[in-house]
């Protein structure tokens, strides 16, 4: 059932009408295109997707809370912890692209890991469910000498609850790399509507998420606060096996493809092939250098690639591209670690042209961080009654602004931005998507302005005797929701648009790998302010009691390193020329109007 490597590459005569010549089934034929693939099939695989959300995020959201009130954590570590588990589940996106790809298929991969995010939500329900697996609680929860009443966290208790976290990020970084995919591959793009309906399959793809994510801060984090967690925890792995199991059930009626071996395998087969051969010089003419057409003489699978023109930049790589004599003189005897294609170098080199942007992106996604981090622990320390106080906001919940700023900041951009976009500018999006990541970047650097203030504002009333209410806080996580909606769709627009035609499924794991990393970078960010604000016997710029410490000032220590990313991004994105204008201006064509396009 997994999308073999030696499927069938042709059609029966007489069965073009009914069968497909991409596509199989579960036994290995033709995919029967009237019974297998469309809306039916898709909706299986998007109810993974919508559980997967409601897992991930309803883990995150309010981890924070349970590593300080009841594991007995201090505030940057249980920050850390959240960052870590968060960074850990975009990064094995990588991971499970590569066996998906090159392995498994991404049938059996969603499927495998599913079934290990569901186990290790099993783990963190007997985790938070078992009292022995948790700390007594604290003699003066409340007091000034709450830390000295409090019992550490054995390493047995702290090794339970990292496993299940850790086995959950695992199974989301395999499944989530591969259920946007699936889903695309139930319908053909050869038909025109089945086309159509891929565009409204992402459409709905995104609703899916949103709805998770909705129901993750809302009543997923009510019932962890309110009724506890192991029935919270609980509740995901019943959904996650009910998923599960409706996805399996679908199996007859999905279409598979065949295996086309992972992108990072090229880009490494590549930069060995060419590092072997830094010696050797170039040829004068680049017709010597092996490519596509000698594959396809040779008798070789290329796997559908078009050959594309050489480039000037990165010329070293193609080296990758000399046949030596040792290899033998007939193409056919070389392999992809002896002798690439001048095609797989230029893509590898399309990539390398698009890591400066990849790498300025990173820092949005350390403020998004905070959201599910200290933003929850000043949620925690206000007050969050609403109206006459019979109802407390969870604080976990309060991220339902930036979601909520998210889904209404899409159809404000589609309606007002862009026909107000498209009068100063020539692109019929409106903006561009490295104009829209510098939008969500600047609303990154806006928002922990406004979190610096508000923190301040906080702890001056708190230490006053007032307790503010939560309800200030909306505006750092308004102005983080509304740039998610900007840098999210411009990154995952930029890595699908420039992303070489044959390394399309690294597209995804190139974008995510930027959450991943904007996590990671949180981590080392509170780790480094942490230990120096402690050195030499100072108070702390980060503490259990917001009101003894400056997180303030940590607020605008990342508002200085957002502003001086925009500006590195800025730099980037005016010397980067899009891969439709740069491949017309290597092949000679001009257009009068052929101006070359930046961000800003």
């Amino acid at each position: 059932m997994s999308d073999v490597a030696a499927l069938p590459e042709t059609v029966a005569e007489g069965k073009m009408t009914t069968t497909m010549n991409d596509a199989w089934d579960y036994k290995g034929r033709p995919a029967v295109r009237a019974s297998s693939g469309g809306w039916s099939s898709a909706a299986m695989i998007l109810v993974v997707e919508l559980n997967e959300r409601l897992t991930t995020l309803g883990v995150g959201v309010n981890l924070v809370t349970y590593l300080i009130g009841t594991m007995h954590l201090g505030g940057a570590a249980s920050a850390n912890a959240v960052t870590n588990f968060l960074g850990a589940s975009f990064m094995l996106c990588l991971l499970g692209g590569f066996v998906a790809d090159t392995y498994l298929g991404r049938y059996l991969t969603i499927a495998i890991f599913t079934a290990v995010q569901a186990a290790g939500m099993c783990v963190l329900t007997v985790s938070t469910a078992a009292p022995g697996l948790r700390p007594p609680a604290c003699a003066d929860p409340t007091g000034p000498s709450r830390r000295s009443s409090c019992v550490e966290p054995s390493g047995t208790q702290l090794g339970v609850l990292y496993l299940g976290l850790y086995l959950t990020a695992l199974g989301t970084g395999g499944l989530k790399s591969s259920v946007s995919g699936f889903g695309s591959d139930q319908f053909d793009e050869s038909d025109d509507g089945e086309r159509r309906s891929m565009a409204r399959f992402f459409g709905w793809f995104f609703f899916f998420i949103s709805i998770g994510s909705l129901l993750a801060v809302t009543v997923l984090v009510y019932v962890q606060d309110h009724l506890g967690r192991r029935w919270g925890y609980g509740a995901c792995v019943a959904a996650i096996l009910a998923g599960l199991l409706l996805f399996v059930t679908g199996t007859s009626r999905y279409r598979f493809k065949k295996l086309v071996g992972s992108p990072l395998t090229q880009i490494a087969a590549v930069t060995a092939a060419a590092w072997r051969k830094r010696a050797l010089p170039l040829p004068p003419d680049p017709d010597m250098l092996y490519d596509v057409q000698d594959a396809v003489a040779a008798g070789e699978d290329v796997k559908g690639k078009q050959k594309m023109p050489r480039t000037k930049q990165c010329r070293f790589l193609e080296r990758a591209a000399i046949v030596e004599e040792a290899e033998g003189s007939a193409a056919g005897e070389t392999n992809k670690w002896a002798a690439c294609t001048l095609t797989d170098v230029e893509e590898v080199k399309q990539v390398v042209r698009m890591l400066p942007t990849w790498a300025t992106t990173i820092p949005f996604w350390t403020v998004y961080a905070q959201m599910t981090t200290f933003s929850v622990s000043q949620a925690q320390a206000m007050d969050r009654r609403l109206g006459s106080g019979a109802f407390e906001v969870p604080a976990g919940s309060l991220t339902v602004f930036l979601v909520g700023s998210i889904l209404l900041t899409v159809p404000v951009y589609d309606r007002l931005v862009v026909p107000l976009a498209r009068r100063f500018t020539a692109n019929p999006q409106g903006l561009s998507p490295l104009q829209r990541i510098s939008v969500g970047l600047l609303l990154s650097v806006l928002a922990m302005v406004a979190a610096a203030l508000t923190e301040r504002a906080r702890r001056s009333a708190s230490l006053a005797g007032a307790t503010p209410s939560v309800f200030l806080l909306v505006p750092q996580f308004f102005l983080v929701g509304v740039g998610e909606a900007f840098a999210y769709v411009g990154q995952l627009d930029f890595f699908l648009r420039e992303c070489p035609r044959g390394m399309k499924t690294m597209s995804t794991g190139l974008f995510l790998s930027t959450l991943s990393l904007g996590f990671f970078f949180s981590t080392a960010i509170v780790s480094a302010v942490h230990a120096v604000t402690t050195s030499g016997g100072r108070r702390p710029w980060l503490t259990d009691d917001l009101d003894q410490g400056s997180l303030h000032k940590f607020y605008w220590l990342l508002a200085a390193i957002s502003a001086v990313d925009l500006l590195a991004f800025v730099a980037v994105a005016r010397g980067y020329v899009y891969k439709e204008k740069r491949l017309a201006a290597e092949a000679g064509i001009v257009h009068d109007d052929d101006v070359l396009v930046h961000a800003t």
